[in-house]
């Protein structure tokens, strides 16, 4: 796959994670792909199993892409995941080969209040 067959991939993958579409959601993945969430230290192996941990959450979630940069076999998604309309802005590192996923790694971090050392610099986008 070249890079647009790959941002093209990552644009339904997305899409379909906001849409709860469990099965469009995970044909990026390789059969014995990994997803790790380093904050938890958890650690899950092959795509049934990434798709089944996914099913399972009981939150409403919505994924809202930011940005997608990469080329190649890296590719870095920016999104805000909201459980029950809850931002958490986080950070997806994907390693592919033969245009799937074989590794995931996904950072999280809730919002905080502007630091008040450093208003006369700041721009506020929200």
């Amino acid at each position: 796959m070249d890079d647009d067959e790959i941002r093209e991939a990552l644009d339904r993958h997305w899409a379909a994670s906001d849409a709860n579409d469990f099965d469009v959601e995970h044909e990026i993945y390789e059969e014995d792909a990994l997803l790790e969430y380093p904050q938890s230290g958890e650690r899950i192996r092959g795509r049934n199993n990434i798709q089944a941990s996914r099913i399972a959450q009981p939150n409403s979630k919505r994924f809202k892409v930011r940005r997608i940069v990469g080329t190649g076999n890296l590719w870095v998604t920016e999104f805000t995941l909201s459980y029950d309309n809850n931002p958490t802005y986080s950070v997806s590192i994907m390693e592919f080969r033969d245009g799937r996923v074989v590794q995931e790694t996904q950072y999280f971090a809730d919002p905080f209040a502007p630091g008040p050392s450093r208003a006369q610099w700041v721009e506020q986008t929200r």
